[in-house]
């Protein structure tokens, strides 16, 4: 399979203008799976939570969602990117799935970072592993990787790709994926932002390096910290099934569950 990640600088506020930066980055990529960063289209550095409010969109009729799935469906490829999500009693950080038949998985970020708890709820689901073209997918989005829970719940469930749309400001990520890809061997796209975002007080740089981990935690393809990057890797996702480390240590027979 071959597969994406997008590394861009979103302008603020401008959703349009950031789908059609997007659209035209990836017009001659050839791609059956893209990641896109975490809030790529609205921006990170709400002001307030009636801009996030207003910036936020229903993942059935949301611009984002809708100009997704026209991409989606002229590719023939699969795109997961962030967004703000409009829901039932508030707002959520989430990432949305979206294949070339229209389908939409929609995951809602578990571990809100900083700021983020001022405008968004805490993920109320349970992390879900789903199929395309053979090979399983999970999402985590930024701060997630923290907590190795997170990787370690999508990998328990049979993840062979983990998908992770985000907007680092710290600089230990993107070695910290390359742990969990290592620690659960499977594969990880990393896809960041670039750029700064300084509005009211609020000042953020975020750290680029995209990044397309295997599961013995090679590094496939790494983008740099301040450019507007694809890279493009071509990978064979059943290599995420083969959790043997040695001839007598296997990850997941070695466990113990019982005593954790």
């Amino acid at each position: 399979m071959k597969v994406a990640v997008v590394q861009f600088e979103p302008v603020f506020g401008e959703i349009a203008r950031n789908i059609a930066t997007v659209t035209k980055m990836i017009a001659d990529i050839e791609a059956e799976l893209f990641v896109l960063p975490e809030l790529c289209f609205t921006g990170y550095s709400f002001r307030s939570l009636a801009e996030a409010e207003f910036l936020a969109e229903n993942p059935e009729s949301g611009l984002s969602i809708s100009k997704m799935k026209e991409l989606a469906a002229t590719k023939r490829s699969a795109v997961i990117f962030g967004f703000a999500e409009k829901a039932d009693g508030g707002l959520f950080n989430s990432a949305a799935f979206v294949s070339p038949d229209r389908r939409v998985h929609v995951y809602r970020k578990l571990h809100l970072f900083l700021n983020e708890k001022d405008w968004f709820l805490p993920g109320n689901r349970t992390p879900e592993v789903f199929e395309f073209r053979g090979a399983r997918l999970g999402i985590m989005v930024c701060f997630d990787w923290i907590f190795p829970e997170t990787a370690r719940c999508l990998a328990l469930k049979g993840a062979h790709i983990i998908c992770h749309p985000a907007n680092l400001v710290m600089p230990y990520c993107q070695a910290a994926m390359i742990t969990r890809s290592l620690e659960n061997r499977v594969f990880s796209i990393t896809a960041n932002r670039i750029g700064e975002e300084k509005r009211d007080g609020y000042h953020n740089r975020f750290t680029g390096q995209s990044q397309i981990v295997n599961p013995q935690g090679d590094i496939l393809f790494r983008a740099s910290n301040n450019k507007e990057e694809v890279g493009v890797a071509d990978i064979k996702y059943e290599e995420s099934d083969e959790k043997a480390v040695n001839l007598k240590n296997n990850l997941w027979d070695d466990r113990r569950p019982e005593l954790y």
